[in-house]
């Protein structure tokens, strides 16, 4: 009787030791995750405070914010009258990394949102907040979200999973692949939720992110065309009603 008592008092304890040994490692394994994550953030600036538009600048009737997020949104009684934009007045960044979030959804039946994280942009339209440059796309579809736009320039200059150099001539041509297909990542987007967008413009090289995955990888040999720096700025499309919100809207600048 007592060496079994003997024998389960020690099947006890290591019993406990092992659930601790876990306890411990899983606290472990989470500080590490924290660190990480605080590492992965060291230098970013938040751009937008969560309460309202205090540096941005747009159609006041088409912006606002709602639940933390700036929402811009199009409907039968105030449609824009063309592509319009809520413009960041604190700065043209040259080098940066910009992270975000966005979600985007259709605002009637027709299935119709469109919109897209301007960089090395410039306004062009005063009156109307129209913008022109390198555009980080999205859309409720399933085609457009994460490839690089010029808007009212160039036009598409990588589609998903593209690897591109742009020529000093302006011809595209696509090199490679970023190591994800088109299908790859429309299967990681999460329709009518949240995902987040990560720009990264350094030099002449873009590269685009959406859900931590390389989307486009774009070098622009085309000196004549090819911004060096310039304004962020957010788009609302002309078209149906639409609804769009960003937030946790951060930069860093880059050497």
């Amino acid at each position: 009787m007592i060496r079994v008592e003997t024998r389960n008092l020690i099947n006890v304890s290591i019993m406990k030791n092992k659930i601790l040994t876990l306890v411990l490692g899983a606290a472990l394994l989470g500080q590490t995750a924290t660190i990480f994550a605080q590492d992965s953030e060291k230098g970013f600036k938040k751009i937008f405070n969560g309460k309202d538009l205090k540096g941005w600048e747009g159609a006041p009737d088409l912006w606002s914010v709602r639940d933390g997020a700036i929402t811009g949104e199009t409907t039968p009684e105030h449609p824009a009258k063309e592509n319009t934009f809520l413009v960041w007045t604190n700065g043209a960044p040259a080098d940066f990394e910009l992270r975000c979030s966005f979600l985007i959804r259709p605002g009637d039946a027709k299935g119709f949102s469109n919109s897209g994280i301007q960089y090395r942009s410039r306004v062009v339209k005063p009156e109307y907040w129209v913008v022109s440059g390198y555009q980080a796309d999205m859309e409720a579809g399933s085609t457009y979200t994460g490839i690089l736009y010029e808007e009212k320039a160039r036009g598409i200059l990588a589609k998903r999973g593209e690897k591109v150099v742009i020529d000093p001539n302006g011809k595209i041509n696509v090199i490679g692949s970023t190591g994800r297909t088109a299908a790859e990542v429309e299967a990681s987007i999460k329709h009518g939720e949240w995902n987040t967008y990560d720009i990264i413009a350094k030099g002449n090289h873009l590269i685009q992110k959406i859900n931590g995955q390389v989307t486009v990888d774009v070098t622009d040999e085309q000196e004549a065309k090819a911004a060096k720096s310039g304004i962020i700025a957010l788009q609302i499309h002309a078209g149906p009603p639409m609804f769009v919100q960003f937030k946790d809207i951060r930069i860093k600048m880059l050497k």
